[in-house]
C-alpha cells in the first residue's frame, strides 16, 4: 500500500501590512515593472480590498480591488510563476467580483497590457468585454505600453 500526499490548496485572507515583504517578493518575481511598497501601503491604507493567497510555505498571489460609485476596478491580480496555470488568478477574479457584488457595484473594470495576451484570454473568459484602450498607461522596456480596458456587468449571471 502506498501514501498519497496531497498538498493543502491555497487559501485566500485579508492582506495585512505584515505581507507585505512577501506580496513584493512575489509581485517582482512576477513582472517585469512591479508595483512598489508605497502603492500596496497605499491600497491598504485607502481601505481597497486586498487580499493573499497563502500556503504553507508563505504568500504565493495577491489579488487588490477599488469599489465606489456603484463600480469595481480590479487593481492588481499577481500569482507566484510556480503557481499559476492552476486557476488561482480565475479563483481570485471571482472572489473580488463577489466582494462588489456585495457592495452593490454594478460593475467591474480592469486595465490589461497588451502584451499580456494570457491575462487578455483569462479576462475575456471570465465574461469582461474589451472597452477601449489606455495610451501610454504601463511602463515598458521602449517606452510606454497600451492597456487594453475590459470591463464587466455585474447585474447579471455569475
Amino acid at each position: 500500500m502506498s501514501a498519497v500526499v496531497v498538498a493543502p490548496q491555497p487559501f485566500l485572507r485579508p492582506m495585512s501590512g505584515l505581507d507585505l515583504p512577501s506580496v513584493i517578493q512575489v509581485e517582482e518575481t512576477s513582472y517585469e515593472f512591479p508595483w512598489t511598497l508605497p502603492i500596496f501601503r497605499d491600497c491598504l491604507r485607502v481601505g481597497c480590498d486586498c487580499f493573499v493567497y497563502e500556503t504553507q510555505d508563505g504568500v504565493i498571489g495577491h489579488g487588490i480591488m477599488s469599489v465606489a460609485a456603484g463600480e469595481c476596478h480590479i487593481l492588481n491580480i499577481c500569482i507566484h510563476p510556480d503557481h499559476q496555470r492552476r486557476g488561482l488568478g480565475e479563483s481570485m477574479v471571482y472572489f473580488l467580483l463577489d466582494i462588489a457584488r456585495q457592495k452593490q457595484a454594478q460593475a467591474a473594470l480592469l486595465e490589461v497590457r497588451m502584451s499580456n495576451s494570457a491575462a487578455y484570454r483569462l479576462y475575456i473568459k471570465l465574461g469582461f468585454d474589451e472597452v477601449g484602450i489606455r495610451k501610454n498607461y504601463y511602463p515598458s522596456r521602449i517606452g510606454r505600453e497600451d492597456a487594453i480596458i475590459l470591463a464587466r456587468d455585474l447585474t447579471t449571471g455569475s
